[in-house]
């Protein structure tokens, strides 16, 4: 059974940091591209960061600079270290699995990011 499990979300003042995480199993984890969505009230769901199975990195140029994305396969895990935040990253940010060789697309249920004084 596929899992892709996020924490780490919250409320944080702007200018803060917040670092998520999510775990992952049910899959060969390290064959795997990983990104991180997010998604803000009445807006669609958008790419923010994204790591391939060789560790190649890519963003959105809205966060380039204060968000950088990092996986641990050991671990079986994706991280988005989230800096100088500020309120229009407001979003429920979503886990991405992606797989061209095993068909395959996962997401987590999401977790809530707050930017707000």
């Amino acid at each position: 059974q596929v899992q892709l499990v996020e924490s780490g979300g919250g409320l944080v003042q702007p200018g803060g940091s917040l670092k998520l995480s999510c775990a992952a199993s049910g899959f060969t984890f390290s064959r795997y591209a990983m990104a991180w969505f997010r998604q803000a009230p009445g807006k669609e769901r958008e790419l923010v960061a994204s790591i391939s199975s060789f560790g190649s990195t890519s963003y959105a140029e809205s966060v380039k600079g204060r968000l950088t994305i990092s996986r641990e396969n050991a671990k079986n895990t994706v991280y988005l270290q989230m800096n100088s935040l500020k309120p229009e990253d407001t979003a429920v940010y979503y886990c991405n699995a992606q797989s061209k060789r095993d068909d395959a697309n996962y997401w987590g249920q999401g977790t809530q990011v707050t930017v707000s004084s």
